[in-house]
């Protein structure tokens, strides 16, 4: 994927409120017969990373136990005991990495449909660009709820606003944020000290980077995916189970 040093932080701390199961971690449910988070992280093994750093919170136990399994000890693990977003989240495991030097990729733990292919082309993108850091976006039919990305006429990104936070006229585009990332590592820490969390959550946005590295003059990229199915997140019993079918109709296990 790189010839820099990288490593992927997957976030992975959240509780599937909507699940029907309370007790259990949102990545804990099953995709194709396992956790959906095994998907993300055999996903981030296949590119060869130095670091894979997974931030666990609720019943963050059973998640440690079965990636520690499942994956032999090659993952490390932060925790985000307080859900104070996905900023914070990722401030968690900044002291593990806080003498590394390369690129860092964010993944989503409830994304597990997420190729190796649109990871090179991110890559691809963020490496053209010399970009400090780069978004993965995607055309929606309907983006409610989705965090949106705000372009300027030249096609550059001018910044990145989550739904509850937009305009009007913001939420007319199209163009959403899957929440997956890539930071040059440097550019992510300053950024993540300069983090505020006034928006109407009251949480840390990891997008709220992108705004620093603007008024740092740092160059800031996105690259847009023509797949929606591979990026959409895992929120609901609905969702779970199309992705559930998709992931099988992908695999040829039908």
């Amino acid at each position: 994927m790189s010839q820099r040093p990288f490593a992927v932080v997957i976030l992975a701390a959240g509780k599937g409120t909507r699940m029907n199961d309370p007790s259990r971690a949102k990545v804990m449910f099953p995709i194709g017969g396992v956790p959906m988070i095994h998907h993300v992280v055999a996903r981030a093994l296949q590119c060869e990373p130095d670091r894979v750093v997974a931030i666990i919170g609720f019943n963050r136990e059973a998640v440690r136990s079965y990636l520690d399994d499942a994956f032999g000890g090659r993952v490390e693990f932060a925790e985000q005991l307080e859900q104070l977003g996905t900023g914070h989240a990722v401030m968690q495991a900044m002291p593990q990495l806080h003498d590394f030097s390369g690129d860092i990729l964010v993944l989503s733990g409830d994304v597990p449909l997420l190729s190796y292919q649109t990871i090179g082309s991110l890559w691809d993108c963020h490496t053209v660009r010399g970009a400090t850091g780069t978004v993965l976006t995607v055309i929606a039919d309907d983006p409610t709820g989705y965090g949106r990305v705000i372009r300027n006429a030249d096609g550059s990104v001018l910044h990145i606003v989550e739904h509850r936070d937009a305009t009007e006229q913001e939420r007319e585009v199209k163009e959403i944020n899957s929440g997956i990332y890539l930071f040059d590592a440097d550019g992510l820490r300053q950024a993540l000290a300069n983090l505020k969390n006034n928006n109407a959550q009251n949480e840390y946005y990891l997008t709220d980077v992108f705004a620093h590295f603007r008024q740092q003059g740092l160059p800031i990229a996105a690259y847009c995916s023509a797949d929606f199915k591979e990026i959409q997140g895992i929120n609901t019993v609905e969702q779970l189970s199309n992705a559930d079918e998709e992931f099988r109709r992908r695999n040829g296990d039908n």
